[in-house]
């Protein structure tokens, strides 16, 4: 894990070597938030100026089939129950002026999530929790390097069931679908996966919060669970493929991409969230 502000490092002789090299950059920055957070985060128009140039660099790196994927979360307009528009637009900023594809937008649903902002939510009661993220997969490249069949899920009860019967309703459908009827009866291991992923974050005193409290370390607040870059780690690339991720924090990427015999580089500037992250190569998470 490289120690460093990523628009530094990277552009770094050292990464001269990865030029046109790396398959998957997977990450997330800190957030666009009204507020300043122990993780540092940039405000309004300076947070887009931002993140935009990191796309010159990012598309450098990338092999011709190579995949962006960044993570961004929602922020509130100070002192107003209503939403700020500025993390979407830091994403469309960062197509734009980088020439990239949307590839697809994901979800990640946290059902865990705190119910934030607290004002509005708890007290005031006038707004639900927000449970979501945004994650957004983008490429220089129309069709990326992607296999789908890499993040099966299980069949569902009555898709099993259809499977032993060997048969089903066939036909046209309400939506002018019109389902053969032999579409789906072939037995692919599992269903494919949707655009929105529900995973739980709700470790407060894993071993890495017990590790960081017995190094006397300052944990990183934000971390992400393994299983949603897992699977855009499986989805994305293959074994020996090389993962890159320019905002480490507790190195998430790193472990995941290790324990899917991926070779990462992982970018942090805090020295206590990187000696916190060996935590995940000694067998402790």
């Amino acid at each position: 894990m490289l120690c460093g502000r990523s628009e530094e490092v990277l552009s770094s002789s050292y990464f001269g070597k990865f030029e046109g090299k790396i398959d998957l950059i997977f990450t997330s920055p800190p957030f666009p938030l009204n507020r300043k957070k122990k993780y540092g985060n940039l405000q309004g128009e300076d947070y887009i100026e931002w993140l935009c140039k990191f796309g010159p660099i990012f598309k450098s790196l990338l092999r011709p089939k190579g995949s962006i994927v960044i993570e961004v979360g929602n922020s509130w307009e100070k002192g107003s129950p209503t939403m700020s528009t500025l993390a979407i637009r830091s994403l469309l900023e960062f197509l734009d002026r980088n020439d990239l594809h949307l590839c697809q937008e994901f979800i990640w649903n946290n059902p865990a999530k705190l119910p934030t902002p607290a004002q509005w939510v708890t007290i005031d009661r006038v707004r639900v929790k927000d449970s979501f993220t945004k994650i957004w997969w983008m490429s220089p490249n129309e069709k990326p390097k992607a296999d789908n069949r890499k993040v099966l899920t299980e069949y569902s009860d009555s898709m099993k069931k259809l499977l032993a019967r060997g048969s089903y309703n066939s036909g046209k459908r309400a939506s002018e679908h019109d389902i053969g009827s032999t579409s789906f009866l072939a037995d692919h291991g599992g269903a494919i996966s949707g655009s929105v992923l529900t995973h739980g974050n709700t470790l407060s005193r894993d071993r890495y919060q017990q590790y960081c409290k017995k190094k006397k370390l300052t944990p990183h607040p934000a971390r992400m669970p393994r299983a949603i870059a897992e699977f855009f780690i499986n989805f994305l690339t293959d074994e020996n493929d090389i993962v890159l991720d320019p905002f480490g924090g507790s190195n998430t990427t790193g472990a995941s991409s290790e324990s899917l015999n991926r070779f990462w580089i992982s970018v942090e500037a805090n020295e206590d969230y990187i000696e916190g992250s060996k935590a995940r190569f000694d067998g402790l998470l």
